[in-house]
């Protein structure tokens, strides 16, 4: 978005700069709201005297299934079809487009012109940021926020605040995607992989070790980089230890088991380094004392790649498909029957 200016927005007070280079406290409270745009028709307004609007077209005058749209946002639509059609570009657009994301944050079109109108303005970019800000918070789940922001924080070339403000959205909801992948952008563009970012995991899962976006983006942060860095054995030493004592708090928790796999496979390790550890959780000659239908899935894995231990496996599959997981009882068996053992044909 060549254009865009961001030298001409006032600096942010001191107490509401984040360093780069450290994740900053989450909010102790939410954003002031926004004060609710005036409602007054284009049609009677001096200013947009100029500008025919072009209204939707449903298909003639009897359309078949019309969508009964209130009549403010019909009639903004129709004069930003007018003056996308004159390709305009300038403040009073703006404004019209920020009354239409603020009956619809959804409009991926306003989204896109506001984008073009902004770099054609040469607006400043911060002055943006902090309007989209709470505009984000309220709506949470909306893709098209996320785009534009990255948008605009591409242009700026510059991090400063976001770690912070993304810190903000996952304390309203620490497992929104659109969030986690906007993260994950930011890391890669900035570099940010040793700014933070490990430790603000750790406090994550620490508060909720389910949390499968938290361990994703662990998985992301370590062994994610395209910089050509090797991952020293030491830090995958260190992965699986981590994952270990997750385990250990909540054996039943998927997650860190879909992690430790994780970390063997980009280590190029077999799952058979794992076979102890899993039979701490799910002792196949003491049923009685399993405590973790997941320990049981990589005992079966790892035993039916041994060599004699095909029957070992079928048990194991068994106990998964008639006791700790027969809700999918039927994948179970399939992966019985893949064995080509005696016990698995019966």
């Amino acid at each position: 978005m060549q254009g865009m200016s961001s030298s001409t927005s006032p600096p942010s007070p001191a107490k509401d700069t984040c360093n780069p280079s450290s994740w900053c406290p989450l909010p102790t409270r939410p954003p002031e709201p926004q004060t609710p745009l005036t409602m007054t028709s284009y049609a009677s307004d001096p200013a947009w005297a100029d500008i025919e609007p072009l209204p939707q077209d449903d298909g003639g005058p009897h359309p078949l299934a019309a969508i009964a749209y209130k009549d403010e946002y019909s009639e903004a639509m129709s004069y930003l079809r007018a003056v996308m059609a004159k390709n305009e570009m300038s403040e009073r657009v703006l404004g019209l487009t920020e009354r239409i994301i603020g009956m619809n944050p959804a409009h991926y079109t306003v989204w896109l012109y506001r984008a073009r109108v902004l770099s054609a303005l040469n607006s400043p970019l911060r002055t943006e940021l902090a309007w989209l800000n709470p505009t984000a918070l309220k709506h949470l789940k909306n893709y098209q926020i996320w785009h534009h922001r990255q948008t605009i924080v591409d242009a700026l070339d510059s991090a400063e605040g976001e770690q912070a403000f993304v810190a903000s959205m996952m304390e309203q909801d620490a497992k929104n995607y659109h969030v986690w992948s906007y993260r994950q952008w930011l890391v890669k563009r900035f570099s940010l992989w040793d700014a933070g970012e490990l430790e603000n995991v750790e406090a994550m899962l620490e508060h909720d070790v389910r949390n499968n976006s938290v361990w994703n983006h662990r998985f992301f942060l370590v062994f994610g980089r395209e910089d050509g860095v090797v991952v020293e054995q030491k830090i995958v030493d260190r992965e699986v230890e981590y994952a270990k004592e997750a385990i250990r708090k909540a054996p039943q928790n998927q997650a860190p088991w879909n992690y430790i796999r994780g970390v063997l496979r980009a280590a190029k390790l077999a799952p058979s380094a794992l076979k102890e550890f899993a039979a701490e959780f799910a002792p196949v000659e003491r049923p009685e004392e399993i405590k973790s239908s997941h320990a049981l899935d990589l005992l079966a894995e790892i035993y039916a790649q041994e060599q004699g231990k095909k029957e070992e496996a079928a048990r194991v599959l068994d106990l998964l498909a008639e006791k700790y997981d027969p809700i999918r009882a039927n994948y179970w068996n399939f992966r019985k029957s893949q064995l080509g053992t005696a016990s698995a044909a019966a």
